[in-house]
């Protein structure tokens, strides 16, 4: 390989940072009202993961927050507690008035925006024998915080099979985990809507005056874009680095994307995954992340990477 450049310097590989990925803008305020709190305090509870990444967790901690479980959160009397960016049900909030503990809301904005349109719908179609369907991950912190605002009633739909916890002779309103793929979602609303019962749903529409079933666009669209464009980006390289933590299902999500996209994509985690790709011949190399993955992370990974570059010159 012809090392050398026109200026008659070593070649080095051409190693670009995806500067629309990493954290999404509710991470980044959850995280900043972190840092702005224990500037002032020395230590500050957050209930649950403030993101998922180990890495940005341990950065964190080190300056003094600490990872605390809804276990002992009920158990906590007379202090702080950061909530995170996913969202929390109304019960969380119970336990902070009951226990005198001073919140620091840091739920996004979209994400609380949505805990309202659904608690409304709920209150609508309560006495009307309706249905709140929310599209998402079972168990996952926001889409636990969105259940709690229809008393647990909720049917989560993970997957077409879910759809048969619905009754299709009531009047269904759909949300989905803001998180969620577009594509994935229009599935599920048009499989909802396709096995809807007609005579049902004329005799509520003529009763009530109200639509049967209502698909409601709840996904965050900067999140929701980053799809379409991280496809754009992987087929630009040789190689690509997807850095992201095992627990994000964004950055699982995300990182299949980038997989068809670019076969020569790998899953990083850190540094020390960096021994598992082979840079042989690889001129252009393209590092992404999930919305839980910090700036900082994916620039340590492109320093690696040109250091490794430089060695192998």
């Amino acid at each position: 390989m012809n090392w050398r450049n026109w200026q008659g310097n070593y070649y080095s590989m051409h190693v670009e940072i995806d500067s629309l990925s990493g954290f999404c803008f509710g991470v980044v305020s959850a995280i900043r009202q972190a840092e702005q709190q224990l500037e002032y305090d020395e230590q500050l509870y957050c209930l649950g993961d403030i993101v998922h990444n180990e890495s940005e967790i341990k950065r964190l901690e080190s300056l003094g927050l600490k990872i605390i479980s809804y276990d002992d959160f009920q158990n906590l009397h007379d202090c702080k507690v950061l909530l995170r960016a996913h969202g929390e049900p109304p019960a969380t909030y119970a336990i902070a008035k009951k226990n005198n503990i001073e919140l620091i809301d840091a739920t996004c904005l979209i994400v609380l925006q949505l805990q309202k349109r659904i608690k409304k719908s709920y209150e609508e179609l309560k006495s009307l024998g309706g249905q709140i369907a929310i599209f998402g991950k079972k168990n996952h912190a926001e889409v636990i915080g969105l259940v709690g605002q229809t008393e647990q009633t909720a049917v989560v739909i993970s997957h077409l099979e879910d759809l048969n916890m619905l009754d299709f002779y009531r009047p269904i309103r759909l949300y989905a985990q803001t998180t969620m793929g577009q594509d994935d979602y229009s599935k599920i609303a048009q499989a909802i809507e396709d096995r809807l019962n007609v005579s049902a749903k004329e005799k509520f529409e003529n009763e009530h005056n109200l639509p049967f079933f209502i698909s409601y666009q709840t996904l965050c669209k900067q999140v929701a874009g980053r799809a379409e464009q991280m496809d754009v980006f992987a087929k630009r390289f040789d190689v690509v680095l997807f850095v992201s933590s095992k627990e994000s299902s964004n950055g699982r999500y995300l990182y299949e994307l980038c997989k068809q996209a670019n076969p020569q994509t790998y899953f990083i985690t850190g540094v020390d995954d960096l021994k598992n790709v082979n840079f042989e011949n690889v001129k252009t190399v393209g590092i992404c992340g999930a919305t839980s993955t910090p700036m900082w992370l994916m620039e340590e990974i492109a320093g690696n990477v040109r250091q490794i570059n430089n060695e192998k010159v």
